[in-house]
């Protein structure tokens, strides 16, 4: 076996686990769930029916990663997270009547490569989270969040720009539009609130 699967995690004989993921206590792996090579799973996670995940991963503790969520490379996810997956949600129809799994629509969340969501954040599907971006925490998030973007608040709106290593970004003195990472010198260009990287000059 080329994962890690600890006693008294459950995980599903169809879910499909890549190599050198670790699925901890008490965590919950669905049918036909999909994870990449490289995921941590963390204690008392779930993740449901069909969700699918790219490579290194990470879900923290009480993370729930509700289907047809999608996560992207190297996504993180904080401890108690919830992506939800049903945007008008009801016990029972309008008789009475207790729904069951086909009486409802299944809306999904979106993760792109690289994103972070912060502790006890809520995302309210169906939405998308854009590359390398960050939810505060205990943020709801309730539409699309760019690229790049830093979100925060209840709801959750945008407050600046993160570069890939997760730090704020600060704008260039006497370059309007022009952001810049004060780790690593990266450079970012905002157009009509869209962040793209800079294209590095060949040498």
């Amino acid at each position: 076996m080329s994962y890690r699967i600890q006693p008294g995690a459950q995980v599903d004989d169809t879910a499909e686990i890549g190599a050198g993921s670790s699925v901890w206590e008490l965590a919950q792996i669905r049918e036909h769930a999909r994870l990449g090579t490289g995921c941590v799973i963390g204690r008392g996670a779930y993740v449901g029916s069909g969700v699918r995940m790219g490579d290194n991963c990470k879900l923290q503790n009480y993370a729930l990663v509700y289907e047809p969520a999608e996560l992207g490379d190297g996504v993180f996810i904080g401890p108690a997270v919830v992506l939800t997956n049903d945007h008008n949600p009801r016990s029972v129809d309008p008789e009475g009547v207790q729904k069951r799994g086909g009486d409802w629509e299944a809306v999904g969340v979106r993760i792109a490569e690289g994103a972070s969501v912060g502790a006890r954040s809520v995302c309210v599907a169906p939405l998308s989270i854009g590359r390398w971006a960050m939810v505060a925490a205990g943020a709801v998030v309730t539409k699309d969040v760019p690229d790049f973007a830093l979100v925060m608040g209840v709801p959750a709106r945008r407050v600046g720009w993160v570069g890939r290593t997760g730090v704020r970004l600060v704008e260039r003195p006497g370059e309007p539009g022009v952001w810049e990472c004060p780790r690593t010198g990266a450079l970012y260009e905002e157009k009509e609130g869209v962040l793209t990287e800079r294209a590095v000059s060949p040498r």
